[in-house]
């Protein structure tokens, strides 16, 4: 009589089974079988190592010099932001800085961060506050002190026009400027950077992929960087969008790059890796974002959010090409002993 699989039958039969296993087990005749079975079992459920190093290294293609270093706000913590002071200096450092653009009242262009003055203007009224850019004509926003909140040495310090910045980088292709857009007229900008003849020492920056083909259409001699930010989820459903159109007016990528253990509050959640690996996203699909990029002959920039100097040799292990930095001392030292250390001999 045929036993239905879980009648009580089938489960006696199962279980005699089991007991004649066991029992050639502990007699030495299915010992090996048993031990290859659990072998298996285990190398299953554990984590897959950690990958560590890419395929792709940059001290064998971008000499030190070459590198790309983007300063955030100007010049990172060295000095107040988006000031004359803070790009020179980020000049002198080799850096690429970085002006966040506005337009007053009255539509000058002008570098600054944040939508209102209440951080960095320093013992501003509650009205003042409040206000933002947009809210002030250049006239009003120029007797503004934006240095005196980092401290005295930066006391007395003023926006100026981007014209002013422009006008210190024509005939100097050295210098290299970042423009993260925050609120400006795309034509009148492209105007500004064509009179001055800088086209190609602009990189312009934004979240958002249209903006940046938008400005290519514009001026397409600039270079562009999408800065991307969220989980390994997120990013993923990102370049998605990207791949169909074949990254398509972008000569730059910036992904921002957390530690698992922040105080970040932007900080996006932690994707699951092992102990071993040191960043919310998983290295295995940094590596991925990188081979990518460069099959497109994109740069690969990172921005990371820590100040743990052991992140620069990590990330340029991974494969990473360039840095946005808030610390671009530390990340020109740890940049100089790190191709000093794989210094062919």
């Amino acid at each position: 009589m045929n036993i239905p699989p879980f009648s009580a039958g089938g489960a006696a039969s199962r279980r005699d089974r089991v007991r004649d296993d066991a029992w050639n087990c502990t007699s030495g005749r299915g010992v090996k079988p048993l031990l290859q079975v659990l072998f298996a079992l285990l190398a299953s459920a554990l984590p897959a190592a950690t990958p560590t190093q890419s395929d792709w290294n940059i001290t064998d293609h971008i000499p030190l010099g070459k590198i790309i270093i983007q300063g955030h706000r100007g010049v990172g913590h060295l000095a107040e932001e988006n000031t004359v002071e803070a790009f020179e200096l980020a000049w002198q450092m080799g850096l690429y800085p970085e002006a966040d653009l506005r337009m007053t009242k009255d539509g000058v262009i002008v570098p600054f961060h944040d939508a209102n003055f209440a951080r960095v203007v320093k013992d501003a009224s509650p009205e003042l506050k409040k206000k933002g850019v947009q809210d002030l004509t250049f006239a009003e926003l120029s007797q503004l002190d934006v240095g005196a909140w980092k401290g005295e040495q930066f006391k007395g310090r003023r926006v100026v026009p981007m014209a002013t910045i422009f006008e210190l980088m024509r005939g100097r292709p050295e210098r290299h400027l970042y423009m993260d857009v925050k609120s400006i007229e795309f034509p009148r900008l492209a105007a500004e950077v064509r009179k001055y003849g800088i086209e190609k020492q602009i990189v312009l920056a934004s979240r958002h992929v249209a903006e940046l083909r938008a400005w290519k259409a514009l001026v397409p001699e600039s270079e562009t960087l999408l800065w991307m930010h969220g989980n390994e989820a997120e990013l993923r459903r990102d370049f998605d969008a990207l791949r169909r159109t074949k990254f398509a007016g972008l000569t730059q990528v910036q992904v921002h790059v957390y530690p698992k253990v922040t105080n970040d509050s932007w900080a996006p959640p932690t994707d699951e890796s092992s102990a071993a690996n040191p960043f919310r996203l998983r290295n295995a699909f940094l590596l991925e974002v990188g081979r990518e990029l460069r099959t497109h002959g994109i740069l690969f920039q990172t921005f990371p959010y820590t100040q743990d100097p052991a992140v620069y040799a990590q990330l340029l292990d991974l494969g990473v090409m360039s840095f946005a930095t808030d610390y671009p001392d530390v990340t020109l030292r740890e940049i100089r002993a790190y191709y000093a250390a794989r210094k062919k001999p």
